[in-house]
């Protein structure tokens, strides 16, 4: 996932924050942020949940699986919570008939996975070697998603590089990776094209290029500042350009599919409604995030902001040309409209106000935009410390697409919510919070002409979070990861979602506060079985521990001095146990 980024008059609002003056069927003035509307969603409206390959599979190394980035970045002490890895994750590459069982006991139209570029092409290649038994695994699950009747969206890059291209090429900084990128999805095509009719290019190609290539703090762990992340942008947004067209030229009139791109954007809302300079920060905030991608795709070019503020601060360094690159007259028009569908990834809001970054104390991308991000303190958080559930500024962003980008078709590729505890919780009453809420606001913003086609819970299983590790959860089924088999428990939300799938939106007010209580009454008896089963598993790990306490030392810490189910009667319980086993010994 991603890092922390993050009513006044009527005509600042439609003039000089979002350029909406064809907006008219939107009011941007109104505050109706607590209303919730019942009703429905159009006819064949699609319900998935998603996943990603590294998150989830684990077999990191296993059946020619080669090293992607991810691998050797999590494998440096310091990079990730714990030093947590997605070495085993929730061992999906071994599960692919248990997890489809529960896609179908969603009951989802759709689901979203990625492949893992090293995992089909080793080295990253095509030339070197194509790892069968890899596209032997995608093409399994993608035969068991047909079986039950569940269509796949694929992603083909969801942050995985092979290691071997980051090595010799230093990756997405190289524009060589673009041929690379393309064999790579032209093999997708060739193998699985007549399956899969809708293609993602990239997930959230913003974190691709802030976290890994100017803080750091994703894989490949590069800090250049100022400019890693433009030139990785840039690459990527090429990168995405040559797949389309290769698609359009090669595949479509064979396969029928389409292919598009999912990009992550938070919402900005002004500070203040009447200060034209909180308005533009607010504009800009936006544009410096969703629209540094969907501009060029849908228009062919940087937006106009970005490219006057990062100009503007590099002529005030001395710098003969923008950090920002520029794309050729030929480039602009390859680009433009290279999107058959927008894929739309979105969690939280923030407030913007505006605040000068003087050029002489150096930039980086944050200090390029010249904003600053507030949050309201009555904002629930009850997982990641960059996610507030902020339900309205889910159908401000998507209105913002609309207008922005000539209505095109969306698909929400990534909403949800985590949570950031050691205890095992399956009433996620947040959980169903966050999704009523924001679900119902894609619905005000279908009914305000948004073209959302579908929508994908993130996600569907909790898993490897990146630099977090294991220390937030997202899954609508729980995991527990301490167990070598990895079993898959259902959350309260689970129940709560399938009846919004099952009665395609919000009939009433009594139906849905009824979902919610049989959702709390059902997760109430599994959380008392899960507990009795980790209590069980304590006491084994504390058994161990006592016959082979010099090897066993360093399990304890994590497995009884932290243990997974919060509750004080199960750590009474084995310090009690332990007791008595030394009496006896």
């Amino acid at each position: 996932m991603m890092l922390s980024h993050r009513v006044g008059r009527a005509c600042h609002v439609l003039v000089l924050v979002l350029c909406l003056s064809t907006a008219e069927d939107f009011d941007w003035s109104a505050n109706n942020h607590d209303s919730f509307y019942y009703g429905t969603f159009p006819n064949g409206f699609s319900w998935g949940a998603g996943s990603s390959a590294y998150q989830t599979e684990g077999a990191w190394d296993k059946d020619g699986k080669g090293l992607s980035i991810w691998d050797v970045f999590t494998h440096k002490k310091g990079k990730t919570f714990l030093n947590d890895t997605g070495d085993s994750s929730c061992e999906g590459y071994y599960k692919i008939k248990d997890d489809v069982s529960l896609i179908k006991e969603l009951n989802l139209n759709h689901y979203r996975f990625s492949i893992s570029w090293p995992r089909i092409m080793p080295t990253g290649i095509r030339s070197d070697h194509v790892n069968e038994k890899g596209v032997k695994y995608y093409s399994a699950l993608i035969d068991e998603l047909h079986e039950h009747n569940i269509t796949p969206i694929v992603t083909l890059y969801h942050w995985d590089l092979p290691q071997v291209l980051q090595e010799k090429y230093g990756g997405w900084q190289n524009i060589s990776m673009i041929n690379f990128f393309n064999d790579f999805a032209n093999l997708c095509f060739e193998r699985y094209g007549d399956r899969v009719k809708y293609w993602i290019t990239f997930n959230n190609p913003w974190s691709v290029a802030v976290e890994g290539y100017e803080t750091g703090e994703h894989a490949p762990g590069l800090k250049l500042r100022g400019t890693g992340s433009y030139r990785a942008a840039h690459h990527i947004i090429k990168a995405h350009a040559k797949v389309w067209h290769t698609y359009d030229t090669q595949w479509r009139n064979k396969q029928r599919g389409m292919v598009g791109i999912s990009l992550s954007g938070d919402w900005g809302e002004p500070v203040d409604l009447t200060n034209q300079k909180d308005i533009e920060a607010a504009e800009r905030y936006v544009q410096f995030y969703i629209g540094w991608f969907a501009t060029p795709i849908f228009h062919g070019d940087y937006p106009q902001v970005m490219k006057d503020f990062i100009g503007r601060k590099s002529a005030e360094q001395g710098l003969g040309t923008s950090r920002l690159p520029t794309f050729s007259s030929q480039e602009k028009s390859y680009i433009k409209g290279t999107s058959d569908f927008l894929g739309v990834g979105h969690f939280t809001t923030r407030y913007i106000t505006q605040k000068s970054f003087p050029s002489n104390r150096g930039s980086t991308y944050f200090s390029d935009r010249d904003v600053a991000e507030l949050v309201d303190p009555r904002w629930p958080d009850p997982g990641s410390e960059w996610l507030y559930a902020v339900p309205w500024g889910f159908r401000r962003l998507l209105n913002f697409v609309k207008t922005q980008y000539g209505n095109p078709m969306i698909f929400i590729t990534e909403n949800g919510v985590s949570e950031k505890m050691m205890c095992t919780e399956l009433c996620d009453d947040w959980r169903i919070q966050y999704y009523k809420g924001y679900i119902n606001e894609m619905l005000k913003a279908i009914r305000d002409g948004v073209n959302v086609k579908g929508y994908t819970a993130w996600s569907l299983l909790d898993k490897f979070e990146w630099d977090e590790g294991y220390s937030e959860r997202f899954g609508l089924y729980y995991v527990e990861f301490r167990n070598k088999n990895k079993p898959r428990y259902p959350k309260a939300s689970v129940q709560f979602y399938k009846r919004i799938i099952k009665s395609n939106g919000f009939p009433n007010q009594r139906e849905v506060e009824n979902w919610k209580r049989k959702a709390t009454e059902t997760c109430s008896t599994s959380n008392q079985l899960l507990a009795a089963e980790e209590q069980r598993n304590t006491a084994a790990n504390i058994l161990r521990l006592i016959h082979d306490p010099l090897t066993s030392h360093m399990e304890m810490v994590t497995e009884v001095v932290v243990p997974t189910v919060c509750t004080l009667c199960i750590l009474i319980s084995a310090v009690f146990l332990m007791f008595l086993l030394r009496k006896r010994n």
